[in-house]
């Protein structure tokens, strides 16, 4: 039996792939064919052609963000999010040997099943779905400002013309796109291309009204629902239907959006937004461990989830000025702790790990020091009780040293390899103390707890 699955998280990069690999080695267990295509940051990889899917009994969907599913018309689709794939990709796979279609009354020898789809959809996949559009910026533009600091130096802004200060600049642009591109395709998830132009337009009004990327957040889902309320409606003679897409729904849908934008939610989450930069900003001491500890938290919670989402565009948002954030530089290392972590603890703990675990932890040190806390997943999935909760100690204990010494990080990605660029990160002793003692941690707690391997 063979089917065809796309995959698709929101950064493009781990989930994405792991769910493939779940997916492929399945059904090969089970006897069946798959083909899986990767939707992840360099686009559709080994895209799914119109003979396999005549050959295909069904299509699995697995993702996190908004999938084009028209050319699937006609075919039994099962869609779940991506950590489903890599949780249990033996159950969806018989979920969608088992799923029986329902036939058309159309009358032809080659009669297609109907679609059928058991999607989870809502507020957090078309959150991702914008978040996964946005990333590519928040990383080209964090790592153009550390260029242009490392050949412009910390002053580099003032020196117009010059490589660094054009490097620098060049990422200012793109971080001036974040907020903007957050707001676009949030819309655009909920209402497909229409939602683009009025979500962009709420986007950037946020980026320049003081409310941000919470405020992008909030136009986003307006701006989606917005049109879709148009579409539905707003009626036109069947001889003027050919201006809805290119004047009716841009004009009216930019036009409440900017009224809404101006006169409801901009001033409101600019208040938010500035309430929260002071606490933030009185933040000392004690204070700021308690934050490092929640953003620690928060990262390894669901290891790239909403949660973990939340905690990093948020801290993403502190760097969009180019200016140095302790919270960026709590949030990257904590992200990176959960994978380090389990990488070690593989190491001194061999007796509790079986030996395709222990390979999976090999590749755990690639990923944790690239700030990929996806590759903690599989071995939270297999052992929730006693590894997420390691992951959070652990994690903690490297966001609130990072928060006592004050390091600051004037880039949004890039795990240790960007840690030897000048001027990127402030305190780079007590960072790589904060990366090493949250990685300890999370090994000695998972060593001490996890059951062994029974012979």
């Amino acid at each position: 039996m063979k089917f065809v699955a796309v995959t698709s998280c929101p950064t493009g990069i781990a989930h994405t792939y792991m769910a493939a690999e779940a997916l492929l080695m399945a059904a090969k267990e089970l006897g069946h064919e798959i083909k899986v295509e990767t939707q992840g940051s360099v686009g559709a990889e080994n895209v799914i052609t119109e003979k396999d899917l005549m050959e295909a009994k069904a299509v699995i969907i697995a993702a996190d963000t908004n999938v084009d599913k028209s050319r699937f018309a006609g075919m039994t689709i099962i869609e779940v999010p991506v950590k489903d794939a890599i949780k249990d990709s033996k159950g969806l796979i018989e979920r969608a040997a088992n799923a029986k279609p329902i036939q058309t009354n159309v009358k032809k020898a080659d009669e297609k099943k109907t679609e059928q789809k058991e999607s989870k959809t809502g507020v957090y996949k078309h959150l991702m779905t914008g978040v996964s559009f946005m990333i590519p910026f928040v990383v080209a533009g964090g790592l153009l400002i550390a260029l242009g600091f490392a050949i412009g130096g910390i002053y580099v802004f003032n020196a117009p013309g010059t490589l660094g200060e054009t490097l620098f600049s060049t990422g200012k642009a793109a971080f001036a796109l974040m907020v903007p591109i957050l707001g676009a395709y949030i819309a655009y998830s909920i209402a497909d291309r229409p939602g683009i132009v009025p979500g962009m337009v709420g986007g950037f009004i946020a980026s320049n009204n003081g409310s941000g990327f919470l405020g992008a957040m909030v136009a986003g889902f307006a701006a989606g629902y917005i049109v879709l309320a148009i579409k539905k409606y707003v009626r036109l003679p069947k001889s003027l239907q050919g201006l809805m897409p290119v004047l009716v729904i841009p004009l009216l849908s930019a036009a409440i959006m900017g009224i809404l934008m101006v006169y409801v939610i901009g001033k409101p989450m600019a208040l938010f937004n500035t309430t929260l930069a002071g606490w933030l900003t009185s933040l000392s001491g004690a204070n700021a461990a308690l934050l490092g500890i929640i953003l620690g938290c928060m990262m390894a919670f669901d290891m790239g989830g909403p949660v973990n989402k939340a905690a990093y565009t948020f801290a993403a948002a502190t760097v969009a000025s180019g200016k140095p954030s302790a919270i960026m530089a709590a949030v990257m290392v904590a992200g990176m702790v959960p994978p380090l972590g389990i990488a070690l603890s593989t190491v001194i703990a061999k007796n509790k790990y079986t030996l395709e675990e222990r390979e999976a932890g090999k590749a755990n040190w690639a990923l944790g020091i690239s700030f990929i806390t996806e590759g903690a997943i599989p071995f939270a999935a297999a052992d929730p009780l006693r590894v997420i909760p390691s992951l959070m100690v652990g994690s903690a204990v490297a966001g609130a040293i990072s928060m006592i010494f004050g390091c600051t990080l004037i880039v949004p990605h890039g795990g240790i390899w960007v840690l030897a660029i000048p001027n990127v990160v402030t305190g780079l002793l007590p960072y790589i103390i904060a990366l090493a003692a949250g990685t300890v941690v999370t090994a000695l707690i998972l060593s001490a707890i996890k059951k062994p391997i029974e012979k």
